[in-house]
């Protein structure tokens, strides 16, 4: 079974077998996504590097997936089922978004691959959300039925932007002049750090140091910010992680409370594993469980960290193999 997990900054691809219990790598490469004009020109450099029998392959992509087609939201990709098993001559091929093949990996995830933010245990049979804040902001469900669990994929990140004080109201307007709609993604997410750091530097309170801005010219914005913060408690950075912090978890309580999550919250992309001491204080879930007369509602819910960089490519292979079943 050929992987993949198709993000708007990476691609991973990976030759998988069926184990005991959940879908095991044989091999997984990385690729940037953004030097390729197609995701079949990748597939194509994999299969040159890797030359094994692939009768079948599913795919999840970072969009949204209707009728096996997904226009990619942060690359100019426009990638089918129909193309892909044309173009290659497999059997069967299947596109699925890319939070939705997430949610498929988190009931297969071991102890060691997650990280609990409260004491709270999950509670079995119940509805689950996940939420993977990287170079966008996804969002899925995973609802329990007879069972099993069906994944179902949403484009949530891009709903309205809700503030909830005075400060994210002025952020909101400060981004409503940039962009011509504010939503949870343009916060969020990799490109989202750096939008409030601009807000916070060009609103005065805080002064960028030119060697921080020497930085952040030079190497991934949201990687410096966070390390900058994590590390050496720099104002500006600082103060752009705690407005994210209280952001997220605003938005992580909201798609709780839309599907009554009792079996939980997990976090996963490619940014919340670096900023997990960040995650553990109080400022994500003080705003997680600010939710009016459902507060003692939301305490019950837990939240985990996702700590496997591969869980989507995990979660593609399960869904593939259950295709070719």
């Amino acid at each position: 079974m050929l992987a993949g997990d198709i993000g708007g900054t990476k691609t991973h691809l990976g030759l998988f077998r069926m184990g005991g219990r959940r879908p095991e790598a044989v091999v997984v490469e990385t690729y940037p996504s953004r030097e390729a004009s197609r995701l079949e020109g990748i597939v194509d450099l994999f299969r040159k590097s890797h030359d094994m029998p692939v009768a079948s392959a599913c795919f999840g992509i970072a969009g949204p997936v209707y009728r096996g087609m997904c226009r990619t939201t942060n690359l100019p990709w426009v990638v089918s089922e129909r193309g892909i098993r044309t173009r290659f001559k497999w059997n069967h091929v299947r596109l699925i978004n890319d939070l939705a093949a997430t949610a498929l990996a988190v009931p297969l995830l071991g102890n060691r691959e997650l990280v609990g933010l409260s004491r709270v245990r999950p509670r079995k049979g119940q509805n689950i959300a996940l939420l993977a804040p990287g170079t966008g902001l996804g969002e899925a469900l995973l609802v329990h039925h007879h069972g099993s669990y069906i994944p179902v994929s949403s484009e949530a990140g891009h709903v309205d932007f809700s503030p909830n004080n005075e400060e994210e109201i002025d952020l909101w307007r400060y981004l409503r002049k940039r962009f011509d709609h504010v939503s949870p993604e343009r916060v969020v997410s990799g490109p989202g750090l750096l939008n409030i750091y601009s807000w916070l530097r060009d609103g005065g309170r805080y002064r960028e140091p030119l060697w921080l801005r020497k930085r952040l010219q030079e190497g991934d914005s949201a990687k410096v910010i966070t390390e900058t913060a994590l590390r050496y408690g720099q104002p500006l950075c600082s103060a752009t992680m705690r407005v994210f912090l209280s952001v997220f978890g605003a938005v992580a309580g909201n798609l709780a409370l839309t599907g009554m999550t009792r079996g939980g919250v997990y976090l996963g992309g490619g940014i919340c594993p670096k900023i997990l001491p960040a995650l553990k204080q109080e400022g994500f879930l003080n705003a997680f469980t600010s939710k009016g007369r459902f507060s003692d509602l939301m305490r019950e819910i837990p939240v985990r960290v996702i700590l496997n960089d591969k869980a989507a490519l995990l979660g593609a292979a399960a869904c593939g193999f259950k295709m070719d079943a």
